[in-house]
């Protein structure tokens, strides 16, 4: 049975070790090297035959295909293609999971990542473009701002929408509009008042 991860020179996480092997394969002969070790050829001698190239450029080929790991010797001796070298590189190319986002992480956990990223100090940084996240910001600022039923005009409104927008992005207009199209706030005649089911609001 194959190594399925040998002793490399780079450690797959290194980005020097993803830099690599675009220029590994940049070569033909390590191409046609790797190529003929995929279709089976277990030795130096066999892979020669199958990709066509002469001892020099099967050994010079093979000796880097060895030195970036994939390619190695199996148990018996014979040649090998390592999947799991390219496996473990490409987790590592991998973008990391922002945790807002795992759906493995718990409602609160996630609640909570959203809101300290786009709230700070009581003050609202940027509404997030994502329709889920901007749900959470929302019903987060219409829970601590309006108390539900009760009645505001719309200078109230504002002037408690000012308090967040101070020194972000989102002016309060645009703030109001969002609790609204959301339905945290609803509007009549030029008084809001916030729903008493607004926290299930927008879900749909």
């Amino acid at each position: 049975m194959p190594n399925d991860l040998p002793d490399a020179s780079a450690d797959p996480s290194d980005p020097s070790a993803l830099a690599a092997l675009p220029g590994l394969f940049s070569e033909e002969s390590r191409v046609r090297a790797f190529a003929a070790v995929a279709l089976g050829a277990g030795s130096d001698a066999e892979v020669a035959r199958v990709a066509g190239l002469s001892a020099k450029e099967t050994a010079g080929a093979l000796r880097r295909l060895r030195d970036q790991g994939v390619v190695a010797s199996g148990d018996g001796g014979e040649l090998v293609v390592v999947h799991g070298r390219f496996r473990e590189l490409a987790r590592a190319a991998r973008p990391a999971t922002d945790p807002a986002d795992d759906p493995g992480a718990a409602d609160g956990d996630r609640t909570g990542m959203i809101l300290r990223t786009f709230v700070r100090d009581g003050r609202l940084v940027r509404l997030p473009a994502r329709w889920t996240r901007k749900k959470v910001v929302l019903r987060h600022i219409a829970e601590r701002t309006f108390a539900p039923g009760v009645e505001y005009p719309e200078r109230t409104v504002d002037r408690k929408l000012r308090a967040w927008c101070e020194d972000g992005e989102v002016d309060h207009v645009t703030l109001r509009r969002h609790l609204v199209d959301f339905g945290h706030l609803r509007r009549s005649d030029g008084i809001y008042r916030r729903p008493v089911d607004s926290a299930r609001a927008g879900t749909a």
